[in-house]
């Protein structure tokens, strides 16, 4: 069976078996080279739907790189004998983006159906130069249906490849089906993680040691990571599922909560949400409506299709919000509820669902909303590679994936997240550094992660002064121009490259960071009167090429990278190349006087 739709740029085939089925292809033209194709599938009875294509081909022609939520550092092109890409509500989602050198869009492509599970890629040919684009339907076990009905937009137009990637996001958070939840205001400010600083030796008065540093270095929640429900210290999860407090660690958990709010900060506690442990009192209700069992974990994943099962899962977050008046909630793990290859057979009646994605989405829409009716601004945390369109109607703040010490790592997962999560707040990974490092490159993780909200994690007891020193610069920095740095017009430049230059505008402030380049772009003449030059690197010295045709009187203010101000210089900037002396790790202040140039 074949169906097929041509448009001006590509024809579009759709090939498969579905018996009994008609299968309908509509495109329509929202503007000059952006294409909505609708795939329609209808049937008088029920049917369980058969793997299904829709492929075409896209010329290589000025095409330099790629780009997609799950590439990581890893930009090289999938040829056409290599696996593609999945995305479902729990693991990235589908999108991709072929792009020029100059970071000029030249195909985009992107899929409404971000619930279930969708393998798709755009895979060069050895013998014939194109790009075969392709997206895979229903190949894993679905359940019966008597209809399915969704789009793909494709985009060729010529435009910056993030522009085409926002108009994505803006495409999928139209969708009633994919409204983005609510954003509070604590979202977007700086936050202090158990994580790497604890573990799991966390303690109530470790914690409130801590966070009353952390309040005072400009942190306004705490998160709450693993063991607060255990004495073992072991990383499993055997003794997951209860989510009753261990008493050797936090013998009066709405007392130390109360604490944390004295203190002025929200507090947020982690949570593995599908996890239930061979330890846990509830192994016994539970152990046969489970999906499979890790003995690595020493734990089970509970099966999301049983009503009881959610019921108990939602049952747990009301109780903590309400008993111990929790602000938001890591979840944790949502992404091991999907792997069919491992999925036991179930055999156990009661079940209300067959579809585990549509089952998940339950749970999820049930557990936000009843946490709303009481917390509306409650917070949720995910991380990835759960962000895509799905999740962004459940939670409200997306962290990139642990990347420990890793800045580098923590930049471009941050901006990938950045790139399509809209105004749900994108989170960088817990902040660490060695307490011995130069606090030029302790500095370098929190320069990497400007563009997202930071979160630290380190005890900030036991680092050097000089380093707290840092640590209140660039957190003040980062709350003083949060706007700019998270709301701003987002220029991140060659994801090839792993994002060497970044830039943000908004109204009349601009800020340009460099991870790599020493010469860095500035254009003069537009509504900005106020930039921000960060030195992102370890050497000293940039250099500035302004680009604007409007020569202004400037003064620059150079900071080392604990906010101290080395000196302030007047100079004109002409256009052309000039030098300024940042150091490493540090900060140029630029205001711009048009009126006497």
């Amino acid at each position: 069976m074949s169906v097929q739709l041509t448009t001006e740029h590509h024809t579009f085939t759709v090939t498969g078996e579905l018996a009994g089925a008609d299968i309908s292809l509509l495109g329509e033209k929202l503007e000059e080279n952006l294409h909505l194709i609708t795939i329609c599938i209808q049937s008088e009875a029920s049917f369980t739907p058969a793997p299904l294509h829709i492929e075409w081909t896209q010329p290589a022609w000025d095409i330099q790189s790629s780009w997609n939520p799950a590439m990581d550092r890893n930009r090289s092109f999938k040829a056409d004998w290599m696996r593609g890409w999945r995305s479902n509500a729990a693991a990235s989602a589908p999108v991709y983006s072929l792009y020029n050198s100059a970071g000029r869009n030249r195909l985009t492509f992107a899929y409404s159906d971000a619930l279930n599970t969708v393998q798709y890629r755009a895979a060069i040919s050895e013998e014939t130069a194109n790009f075969y684009c392709r997206i895979q339907l229903f190949t894993e076990a679905a359940v019966p249906m008597q209809a399915y009905e969704a789009k793909l937009l494709v985009d060729t137009r010529d435009l910056p490849y993030y522009e085409c990637l926002q108009g994505v996001q803006a495409w999928w958070s139209a969708m009633p089906a994919y409204t983005p939840a609510f954003v509070p205001e604590t979202a977007k400010e700086p936050m202090y993680s158990t994580w790497y600083s604890m573990h799991q030796h966390v303690t109530d008065r470790k914690i409130e040691e801590q966070c009353r540093l952390a309040k005072e270095l400009g942190m306004e929640a705490v998160i709450v990571d693993d063991g607060w429900q255990t004495e073992d210290h072991g990383r499993g999860y055997a003794y997951c599922g209860d989510w009753e407090t261990y008493e050797g660690k936090f013998p009066d958990m709405k007392r130390h909560v109360d604490a944390i709010h004295e203190l002025g900060m929200k507090f947020i506690l982690w949570y593995s949400v599908p996890f239930i442990g061979k330890y846990s009192k509830v192994w016994e209700r539970f152990k046969d409506k489970i999906l499979r069992y890790n003995e690595n974990h020493g734990a089970a994943v509970l099966d999301p299709r049983y009503p009881d099962v959610r019921e108990y899962i939602i049952g747990k977050y009301e109780a903590a919000v309400r008993e111990w008046g929790l602000d938001g909630f890591k979840l944790d793990f949502i992404d091991t509820f999907y792997s069919p290859e491992l999925q036991l057979p179930s055999t156990t009646p009661g079940k209300d669902y067959e579809s585990i994605p549509e089952a998940v989405d339950r749970l999820l829409t049930d557990s936000i909303a009843r946490l709303r009716e009481l917390k509306p601004e409650i917070m949720v945390e995910f991380r990835q590679m759960y962000i895509g369109p799905a999740m962004r109607k459940y939670g409200n703040m997306f962290r990139a994936s642990d990347c420990p010490n890793d800045s580098i790592q923590n930049r471009v997962r941050t901006i990938d997240l950045r790139l399509l999560c809209g105004e749900t707040a994108a989170h960088a990974d817990m902040i660490m550094w060695h307490p011995d490092e130069p606090v030029e490159s302790a500095a370098l993780q929190l320069i990497n992660i400007l563009f997202s909200v930071p979160q630290i994690s380190v005890e900030l007891d036991r680092v050097p002064a000089q380093h707290l020193a840092m640590l209140r610069h660039w957190l003040s920095f980062y709350k003083k121009h949060r706007d700019l740095l998270l709301e701003g017009r987002l220029t991140p430049r060659n994801p090839e490259l792993l994002y060497p230059v970044v830039q943000s505008v908004r109204g009349d402030q601009g800020i340009v960071v460099t991870y790599h380049d020493r010469l860095v772009p500035l254009e003069t003449g537009g509504s900005e009167r106020i930039w921000f030059i960060v030195n992102g690197r370890r050497e000293n010295g940039l250099y500035v090429e302004v680009t604007g045709d409007v020569p202004a009187k400037a003064r620059v203010e150079i900071a080392d990278c604990c906010g101290n101000v080395l000196h302030t210089d007047l100079m004109t900037l002409a256009k052309g190349i000039h030098a300024l002396a940042i150091p490493a790790s540090g900060l140029a202040t630029i205001q711009l006087d048009y009126t006497t140039a």
